[in-house]
C-alpha cells in the first residue's frame, strides 16, 4: 500500500502564507530546491487543492522556468512525471497533462488510490490536507521549516484536532531551513 504524505513549507510559527496571502519569504536555495526535487521524483501522484495546483502548474505550462537552470529543468521533469488529482469546485479544466479534476474530496476514493498505487502520493494545500488528516489518511507529514516568523496567516497544519506524530528524520540546511519527517502514530 502506498503512503499519503503531506509535504509543505511553513514559517517557524507554522504558516504556509502570511496575512496578505504572500509566500515570498521562502528562502529555498539550491540545496533545498534539489531536496524538493528528489522528494517529487519518489512520488507517483500529487493530490492538490486548486490554489496550490495553479501555483505548481507553471512547471509544465511555462517552459521558461525549466530553461533557467539544470536544477529547474530537473524539478520541472519530476513534477511533470507524476499524475495529479486536483480538488476544486471552481476550476473549469486542468491546464496540465495527466491531471484529473475532482469536485469534492472523497476519503474512500483516496483510500482506494493508496491501495492500488505503485508509488507514494503527496497531498498539498492546507485545507485539503486538513480533510485528509481528519479522515485518518495521512501516513507521513514532511515539513520544511523556514527561518522566518510571519506573525499570522494561513496555518500549515490542521486546527481543531489532534494528531500524534513520531519523528522519523530531520535535516538541517546551510540557509537555516530544517526538514522534519514524521509518521502519524498508529500507521
Amino acid at each position: 500500500m502506498a503512503k499519503l504524505i503531506y509535504v509543505t513549507n511553513v514559517s517557524l510559527d507554522g504558516y504556509i502564507e502570511d496575512e496578505r496571502g504572500a509566500i515570498d519569504w521562502f528562502p529555498l536555495g539550491d540545496e533545498v530546491f534539489a531536496f524538493h526535487t528528489d522528494l517529487l521524483r519518489s512520488v507517483g501522484t500529487f493530490l492538490y487543492g486548486r490554489r496550490l495546483y495553479e501555483t505548481m502548474a507553471v512547471w509544465e505550462t511555462d517552459p521558461a522556468l525549466a530553461a533557467q537552470s539544470d536544477l529547474t529543468a530537473d524539478f520541472a521533469n519530476a513534477w511533470q512525471a507524476a499524475s495529479k488529482v486536483v480538488y476544486s469546485t471552481t476550476l473549469d479544466a486542468a491546464s496540465t497533462a495527466d491531471t484529473r479534476l475532482e469536485r469534492r474530496f472523497d476519503p474512500a476514493a483516496v483510500r482506494e488510490l493508496k491501495a492500488t498505487a505503485s508509488s507514494d502520493l503527496t497531498i498539498g494545500g492546507a485545507d485539503l490536507a486538513a480533510q485528509a488528516f481528519k479522515a485518518g489518511l495521512v501516513d507521513e507529514c514532511q515539513l520544511m521549516i523556514l527561518p522566518v516568523v510571519v506573525g499570522g496567516g494561513k496555518p500549515g497544519l490542521p486546527t481543531g484536532m489532534r494528531t500524534d506524530l513520531e519523528l522519523l528524520d530531520e535535516r538541517r540546511f546551510p540557509n537555516g531551513v530544517v526538514h522534519l519527517r514524521y509518521r502519524t502514530r498508529g500507521r
